[in-house]
């Protein structure tokens, strides 16, 4: 099963619809106060992706040199109901992404 990562900026409740992953947040994990760069670091070394809904990390950070798949929910809101209008396209791209790589989810 593949393990995800939810940043903290991804509703919790979204865990429900993705049942086919083992799903843990940054706040279950204890790593709320780690930097973008540490986080993926830190974050590598157990989890297969990053949901996230910082549209800047990408930018930030140089993504292929972390073992992490990032999959950025670019939306104009991240909020239960639309993401859930979006909820096949997130299951795909977690299930589909590859470390070191980046798949955007726009509206």
């Amino acid at each position: 099963m593949k393990k995800v990562l939810f940043d903290e900026d991804v509703p919790r409740q979204l865990r429900k619809e993705l049942v086919d992953f083992e799903i843990r947040t940054v706040q279950e994990q204890g790593w709320s106060a780690l930097k973008n760069g540490e986080l993926l670091r830190t974050a590598s070394a157990e989890f297969a992706v990053l949901l996230t809904a910082d549209k800047n990390l990408q930018y930030q950070q140089n993504i292929p040199k972390f073992h992490i798949g990032l999959v950025v929910l670019a939306l104009r809101d991240v909020r239960l109901p639309p993401l859930l209008a979006k909820i096949e396209e997130i299951r795909a791209a977690i299930a589909q992404i590859a470390p070191g790589t980046i798949t955007r989810i726009t509206d």
